[in-house]
């Protein structure tokens, strides 16, 4: 699921030292596990033969763009192959890609000023304005622009266009927004070559490493305004760029740009009914997740610690504790490792099924979700199937856990859904009523699903590119949990009978879509596809 833009990266990057234990939640499951042939029903130890596998450290989390991410859309379309699923990707292959670059500045950058020279990633770091082409510098004559923060101490347009812009401390200022201070097309200082602003010390360790390397976004496209260069400064460089008002400065900072590969996974399962198959049922979950991180940390520390602080589970240190284990892959096995195998569970039950549903089935396991659903979206622009031959989309996005101790509320039958009445009234309805019928039904909570939720998980995961587009949409999730994002998001802490029993029900709700004589009935106007998502 796509991160919380407040919450990315900064929880506890400095896990304590001393290695702590968390108190029993459930049978420990093993680090590591053998994977064993899987069968047509979905099945708990089908569940960990795969997920052990597609999120294992050899993925190395799986980020869009990786070398993990290859490997992990490859076991994929190997494994819809093996199901006799037919390739629904571009150029009769299961892949679509995504025109996905890889920017980044150059190692060497730096900064001269008289005698003195700055360095990239240790005495500054810099960005781009998404949509804007960084102005070359070269050198230019540094300006005061003012005090960081405070609008009314700012020099005007005219007299920052074509000038280094440097910015003066605000005492008053207590932290630190990297986003906030990177200078678009529509700011004030847009005609600038170079805006400095003070506060890199400010910036935890791992944060400004993080920040220094090099990022994966879709390739812009059409024209690009001009912006200028964003940089965030030590004080020491601050204080040097401030004593050098109205002398030149040198920038030597290079924005590097290169294709990087990033791919959904796209199957068909055909329909039974020569009529009916025309239409599809379109099953979704997310295959990607984040970087390595820049530093390693005390996993079994970071855990006890999220938990503390979470207050969901109590630290404790027991005698025999286990030496400190250092870890830096965040494996997304809940996100979304536990969506994309309950996905190829799915796919593996009805593949083999003798009694195939009526319409077709589209499975679509997204790429680039974590950098803002780029995957879907990119599938929605570009269909492989018509846009409006898909009945209804079920999406799922961390569905392996949801435990009492990871959410409030939470227990071997609680199930998050989002969105499956936003459109249509009918599928919330059939949702219901098929997890009526399950031998253990789940215990439904809408509690996401309120107009206006701080939290915005309507908007968080893939299923709202194809609510955008008017397609009905139901999305089944086991919540956040202490460990969402972090290197912990690992196999051994998932619940596999709870992700077993999801699994069989969206694949109910799947069948139950396909056999049906209607589609899902449309509640209201089309939603605007360009309109910004709601929660």
């Amino acid at each position: 699921m796509i991160s919380h833009p407040f919450g990315r990266g900064m929880a506890l990057a400095v896990a304590l030292a001393v290695p702590v234990v968390l108190a029993a939640q459930q049978p420990e499951l093993p680090r590591t596990y053998a994977p064993r042939p899987t069968v047509s029903a979905i099945t708990e130890s089908d569940m960990m033969s795969r997920l052990y596998q597609f999120a294992d450290d050899s993925m190395g989390g799986r980020a869009s763009g990786s070398e993990g991410h290859l490997k992990a859309t490859a076991y994929l379309a190997a494994e819809a192959q093996r199901l006799g699923l037919r390739p629904a990707g571009t150029d009769g292959s299961y892949f679509q890609d995504l025109p996905m670059v890889r920017r980044g500045f150059a190692p060497e950058a730096h900064v001269r000023v008289g005698d003195r020279r700055f360095g990239f990633a240790t005495d500054f770091i810099a960005t781009v304005a998404r949509g804007g082409a960084v102005r070359r510098a070269s050198e230019g004559v540094v300006i005061i622009g003012g005090v960081q923060g405070d609008s009314t101490t700012w020099i005007t347009a005219e007299q920052a266009t074509g000038r280094i812009v440097v910015m003066r401390p605000n005492l008053r200022q207590l932290a630190v927004n990297p986003r906030a201070m990177t200078i678009g097309a529509s700011s004030r200082f847009a005609g600038a070559l170079v805006v400095v602003a003070p506060g890199l010390e400010q910036l935890p360790p791992a944060f400004r490493l993080n920040a220094a390397r090099s990022s994966v976004t879709l390739r812009p496209t059409g024209d690009l305004a001009p912006v200028p260069l964003s940089v965030l400064a030590n004080g020491a460089m601050i204080e040097a760029l401030l004593a050098a008002e109205g002398r030149t400065a040198q920038v030597d900072v290079e924005l590097r740009e290169a294709p990087t590969p990033a791919r959904n996974v796209i199957a068909i399962l055909p329909g039974s009914d020569a009529v009916l198959r025309t239409q599809y049922i379109a099953l979704g979950a997310h295959n990607d997740h984040d970087p390595i991180t820049a530093m390693s940390v005390n996993h079994d520390s970071l855990r006890a610690a999220n938990a503390a602080r979470r207050k969901l589970v109590k630290p404790v240190t027991q005698p025999g504790t286990r030496p400190a284990r250092a870890d830096s892959i965040k494996n997304g096995a809940d996100d979304d490792g536990s969506g994309s195998m309950a996905l190829l569970e799915i796919a593996e039950l009805l593949a083999t099924s003798p009694n195939r549903p009526k319409r077709s089935v589209i499975f679509v396991w997204h790429a680039a979700e974590e950098l803002g659903l780029l995957g879907a979206e990119h599938f929605v622009a570009n269909p492989t199937v018509p846009l409006d031959s898909i009945v209804a989309q079920l999406n799922m996005d961390m569905v392996g856990r949801g435990s009492a101790t990871d959410i409030e509320g939470g227990g071997p039958t609680y199930l998050g859904i989002v969105g499956s009445r936003r459109l249509s009234r009918e599928l919330g309805d059939l949702v219901e009523t098929v997890n009526a019928r399950e031998p253990r039904p789940f215990v439904l909570d809408y509690a996401f699903d309120a107009d206006g939720h701080p939290e915005r998980i309507y908007c968080r995961s893939d299923h709202a590119a194809y609510a955008k587009h008017g397609i009905p949409v139901a999305f089944f999730t086991t919540g956040l949990h202490v460990d969402y994002h972090q290197v912990t998001d690992e196999p051994q802490y998932i619940d596999y009978e709870k992700l077993t029993s999801v699994s069989r029900m969206v694949a109910d709700v799947a069948r139950e879509l396909g056999d049906r004589a209607a589609r899902p009935k449309l509640d209201g106007p089309k939603p605007d596809p360009l309109a910004a998502c709601r929660q």
